[in-house]
């Protein structure tokens, strides 16, 4: 209420429902596939995934500039110019800024594991990248399985009737 003075939307069934950008009720609350309730804690293996891509892409940032840098012909890397090592490192950083995103769906993990096999791949441009690529592969493998693990753990002392497999 503001003022003391009634409104009619605060009487409106749904008045107090949280509402999308275009002002109709959020009815994706809840729906499969969708961010979690409130209430409801987020997967660690999301958050884990999200923290590591977020890393990544500070890294693959710097690692185009110094690979743009250190063109080593006039044509740069492969004859190709310079340039396309910043365009190709902003392509990737596009692509793990929309992974984030995808992680609230399975296929989102996927789409993270091709993500860390052409960072991997940049070794061609850098060999340094080769080490870059194998530290976040690694560190991504890792938040994969020890998330998993911790969500599974999760839900079992959440739900204590059932059965831990």
């Amino acid at each position: 209420m503001s003022g003391g003075v009634d409104t009619p939307a605060e009487h409106e069934p749904g008045a107090d429902a949280p509402r999308d950008p275009a002002g109709g009720p959020d009815t994706t609350a809840g729906a499969p596939g969708t961010s979690p309730a409130a209430g409801e804690p987020r997967s660690v293996q999301r958050t884990l995934a999200s923290i590591v891509l977020a890393f990544e892409i500070i890294v693959v940032f710097l690692a185009a500039l110094v690979i743009w840098g250190l063109a080593p012909t006039e044509n740069g890397t492969f004859d190709l110019p310079p340039w396309i090592a910043l365009a190709a490192g902003g392509v990737v950083i596009l692509g793990l800024v929309a992974t984030i995103g995808l992680l609230r769906f399975r296929w989102g993990y996927g789409v993270g594991w091709a993500i860390q096999g052409l960072i991997l791949a940049a070794g061609l441009l850098n060999p340094a990248m080769f080490f870059v690529g194998a530290i976040f592969g690694g560190l991504w493998a890792y938040c994969m399985v020890v998330g998993a693990r911790i969500d599974r753990e999760r839900t079992a002392s959440a739900d204590p009737g059932k059965e831990q497999e």
